[in-house]
């Protein structure tokens, strides 16, 4: 495979691009890695279409960046537990990540990215939304940027405020064939992350909230819950996103330092079956 075949074209002005000239069953040379790697960092998220690859090739590419992330509320599949299958059936009527999130932030070392491998998909609906976090930082005043340049705050995996303190088994019983678990002894459930994070390779700046942010330290409820908002619904203008839609045998590989994602449920009576892969990151800063 040559350097020269490979084609990478933006999808939207603030992050997002489809590549192509790329087979992912294929092992992948130095070259080839560092062109995807500075691809990532450029665009924030790639998707490739029209792969057949095996989750052992899946894994393969997914640890040329890195160690695997264990998933600790979701049990991976048995013949490879590093892979999570995402599936929403006919029957089901709440889908899996369908609120803005940014992976695993309640972990103390986040996953740095995420892939995501289509294996059956709806006639229509299921796009995935992304958000640029540099985009949502870019766009704030320089005010909002200064108030918010040391302001950590608390992220957890579990007993969200919104879902009134229930456990994520508790809320997930019964609806959804996806095995849930509870985290083994030791892992990460809760953490505290600066709100503004520099990306180790870019050295860009970008807003860090989500889903998992319960509120930000040194302030009381009623402060946390009026920033949080704004900056929730800031982050995800349209200008700032994105919409991928999927076809079988479609990869998206993103950067959770850097994007949010959405998993819009809008294919009721179809059913929807994917393939992640988390990889490990470092400790935000």
């Amino acid at each position: 495979m040559s350097l020269s075949q490979i084609q990478v074209q933006p999808l939207t002005g603030a992050l997002g691009a489809e590549v192509s000239g790329i087979d992912l069953s294929e092992p992948m040379g130095d070259n080839l890695f560092a062109a995807v790697h500075d691809a990532l960092v450029a665009h924030q998220v790639l998707f490739f279409h029209d792969q057949d690859i095996r989750p052992e090739q899946q894994l393969a590419f997914a640890k040329r960046f890195g160690d695997i992330h264990y998933h600790p509320f979701i049990q991976g599949l048995p013949e490879h537990p590093e892979i999570i299958e995402i599936i929403k059936t006919e029957t089901e009527s709440k889908n899996f990540g369908g609120s803005w999130h940014s992976d695993q932030m309640f972990n103390r070392k986040p996953a740095m990215g995420t892939m995501l491998y289509a294996k059956e998909v709806p006639q229509a609906g299921g796009d995935t939304m992304f958000a640029s976090m540099h985009a949502a930082y870019e766009g704030l005043s320089e005010g909002m940027q200064a108030l918010l340049e040391n302001v950590r705050s608390y992220n957890s995996g579990d007993r969200f405020k919104h879902q009134g303190g229930k456990t994520r088994r508790e809320v997930m019983a019964g609806e959804t064939t996806m095995k849930v678990k509870d985290p083994d002894p030791g892992q990460d459930t809760e953490a505290v992350h600066p709100v503004i994070r520099t990306h180790p390779h870019s050295g860009r700046k970008a807003l860090y909230v989500g889903g998992h942010t319960q509120r930000f330290d040194d302030m009381t409820d009623a402060e946390s819950d009026g920033l949080l908002k704004f900056l929730r619904e800031h982050s995800v203008r349209p200008e700032y996103t994105c919409r991928f839609r999927w076809r079988k045998g479609s990869l998206a590989f993103w950067d959770n330092r850097c994007t949010q994602h959405y998993a819009v449920n809008d294919y009721a009576g179809e059913r929807r079956v994917m393939h992640r892969i988390t990889i490990a990151g470092d400790e935000p800063f």
